[in-house]
C-alpha cells in the first residue's frame, strides 16, 4: 500500500515554475516532518526541503529562494512550489515523511526535467 502519492513532475523550460504534490494515505498528521529529496543519474540524494508539523520549513542551499515548501492538513498534502528551474535541477523529486516513532517512508518519486 502506498503511504506517499507524488504528483505534479513534467517537462519545463529553463526559469519556468513546476509545482509538486504529496498526498499522504491516512492522515498527515501521523507525520512530524515531511519534505523532498531528489537525485539526479549518478548523484547523490539530495534533500532539497522539509517542514515539521508546527510550520518550520528548511532549504537546501542548492536550491534555496528557489522552493516554498507548505502543507495543507485538510487535504493530507504537502506541496514543493519550485521556481526559476535550472536544468541542473533535473531529477527524479521523492516525498519523504517521518513519524513520530521514527518511521522513514519514501515515495516513489515523480521526474523532473528542465530543458528548452
Amino acid at each position: 500500500q502506498l503511504q506517499l502519492v507524488e504528483s505534479g513532475g513534467g517537462l519545463v523550460q529553463p526559469g519556468g515554475s513546476l509545482r509538486l504534490s504529496c498526498v499522504t494515505a491516512g492522515s498527515i498528521y501521523q507525520f512530524n516532518t515531511m519534505g523532498w529529496y531528489r537525485q539526479a543519474p549518478g548523484k547523490q540524494r539530495e534533500l532539497v526541503a522539509k517542514i515539521t508539523t508546527d510550520g518550520k520549513t528548511d532549504y537546501a542551499d542548492s536550491m534555496k529562494g528557489r522552493l516554498t515548501i507548505s502543507r495543507d492538513n485538510d487535504k493530507n498534502t504537502m506541496n514543493l512550489q519550485m521556481n526559476s528551474l535550472r536544468p541542473e535541477d533535473t531529477a527524479t523529486y521523492y516525498c519523504m515523511a517521518i513519524d513520530y516513532l521514527g518511521s522513514h517512508l519514501v515515495g516513489r518519486g515523480t521526474q523532473v526535467t528542465v530543458s528548452s
